[in-house]
């Protein structure tokens, strides 16, 4: 491999390299990039940091339906007992749900930490 050494006051400052090389190594660099990125994912996996969702969930977010129905029926939770957690009625719930109430910032907090989600993830688009 054909390597030039810059220097600077007596000190290797750069390398230059064949441009090939250079687009080998920027592979290489993705590549390791990449497996570390999988290993943490599936660490955080193992450990219940993260979790996965079937496609049925994600595609009701995509067909438009409230974010916080999604959520709470994914968790298997029924209006009442959700609102019983979150100290609020099952009829609050539902307007939410339906657009017809906005849920105030600390309800919201309660909901995510039931429903096991970030605050965001209960905004519907």
């Amino acid at each position: 491999m054909n390597i030039q050494i810059i220097e600077r006051e007596g000190s290797p400052e750069y390398a230059v390299i064949p441009y090939a090389e250079f687009e080998r190594l920027r592979e290489a660099a993705e590549t390791l990039d990449d497996i570390q990125r999988y290993d943490l994912a599936m660490k955080q996996l193992a450990e219940g940091e993260e979790e996965t969702f079937p496609a049925e969930f994600v595609n009701r977010f995509l067909a438009g339906e409230h974010a916080l129905r999604v959520w709470r029926e994914y968790r298997g939770l029924t209006l009442a007992a959700l609102g019983k957690g979150c100290g609020v009625s099952a009829a609050a719930l539902s307007q939410i749900e339906n657009d017809k109430r906005k849920p105030s910032a600390g309800l919201l907090r309660k909901l995510a930490a039931a429903l096991r989600c970030d605050m965001d993830d209960l905004l519907s688009a």
